[in-house]
């Protein structure tokens, strides 16, 4: 049996590539079976790399809207998924007075990758299939016909 909590924030550094596809993929496979949103500590740009990714595999990253952890009750959540070393500090401090459970699931920042186009979108396309996987393992098989 899988523990599945009703409620999940993923949070990264920026909510502009990690967080949102995070969030995006569990939408797609576990639809509204979670409560599912996505943070950052600081606001980013949501970056067209994770949405031409995400496009390829029919999930639709275009109308998310980029939010910091200030703008979040952590209360609200049962569970805080950080993706980056810096969400997962800020996540811990946020929770000190509060029962919402925190994981860290390391997860490269394909931003940081450097080359031409496809080498950057393979960088994307690896940090997109490594969350699906997770996210199957965590929460359960999802939607049927998914891509990983």
């Amino acid at each position: 049996m899988v523990d599945t909590p009703a409620s999940v924030l993923f949070a990264c550094s920026l909510n502009a590539v990690r967080s949102p596809m995070a969030e995006a993929l569990a939408k797609w496979l576990f639809g509204t079976r979670i409560y599912l949103e996505s943070a950052g500590v600081h606001a980013g740009d949501l970056d067209d790399f994770a949405i031409a990714v995400l496009d390829e595999v029919g999930v639709d990253l275009h109308r998310h809207h980029v939010k910091t952890l200030d703008a979040i009750d952590p209360g609200e959540f049962d569970l805080i998924v950080t993706l980056s070393p810096e969400a997962h500090h800020a996540a811990l401090e946020l929770t000190r007075d509060v029962a919402t459970a925190v994981e860290y699931w390391p997860t490269m920042d394909p931003s940081a990758v450097a080359g031409d186009r496809e080498r950057r979108l393979d960088a994307y396309r690896a940090v997109r299939d490594q969350l699906a996987r997770k996210l199957r393992q965590r929460f359960g098989a999802g939607a049927a016909g998914a891509f990983v």
